[in-house]
């Protein structure tokens, strides 16, 4: 539930802006094996220093990873030093503002699908409890209600009229306004599962749509 923050997404994401950069990490993306450093400044026509302050910007920023590694049949103490080559990383990147993580809700319902196949549940079950331990493991994680809620990009703020906590943006906006049952029931026992893993019994997690929010609100427990 908890991404790489945005600080450090929009930083990765800056990095190729510029042109060269772009072309180094282009080469490497879809190269078939790991790339060198002598290697990307032949294919872009550039130094090799060159390649390698580009190549080495994008491994700070995760955009690649580096490993290090002997050419192949050069073994023993003559061999020289291993190469340093680089390769994609797995993971992707991506920046959106205000914030959204349409790929948590969409985890949740292939986890969910996958246990009612499974055991036989009904999907609707099984998707609540999907969606409520999600929640209740980034609780968990994050150690508090505003820290988690603050991860996953709700935006919290104080509610004057209850003392409780309205959130300013839904993580998953564009799903929520097409399948909007759907979604805010996720939403729902999703941050149940928050409050929950937090231990926080002072609020609880209800529906209560409204213009320009989501559509679960947290209110003080006694209410």
């Amino acid at each position: 539930m908890a991404p790489r923050p945005l600080p450090d997404r929009i930083a990765a994401l800056a990095a190729l802006d510029d042109p060269i950069r772009r072309a180094v990490y282009g080469l490497v993306a879809h190269s078939e094996t790991a790339v060198s450093r002598d290697a990307a400044a032949e294919a872009l026509g550039t130094t090799r220093r060159v390649a390698a302050f580009h190549l080495d910007r994008l491994a700070d920023q995760g955009l690649l990873a580096a490993e290090y590694r002997r050419p192949p049949g050069r073994t023993g103490p003559g061999a020289g030093r291993p190469a340093k080559l680089y390769r994609p990383v797995a993971d992707e990147l991506s920046v959106s503002v205000p914030p959204r993580h349409y790929d948590l809700v969409g985890e949740v319902l292939a986890a969910a699908v996958a246990d009612s196949l499974d055991s036989g549940a009904p999907v609707q079950e099984a998707l609540d409890r999907t969606a409520y331990e999600t929640g209740r493991t980034a609780g968990a994680a994050a150690g508090t209600v505003l820290g988690a809620l603050e991860d996953a990009g709700y935006e919290p703020r104080g509610d004057d009229e209850d003392g409780g906590l309205i959130l300013r943006n839904c993580p998953f906006h564009r799903l929520a306004r097409q399948f909007t049952a759907l979604v805010c029931g996720v939403n729902l026992q999703l941050l149940r599962g928050v409050t929950d893993g937090a231990g926080d019994p002072g609020v609880t997690a209800v529906l209560d749509p409204g213009p320009g929010r989501c559509c679960v609100r947290l209110r003080p427990a006694a209410r």
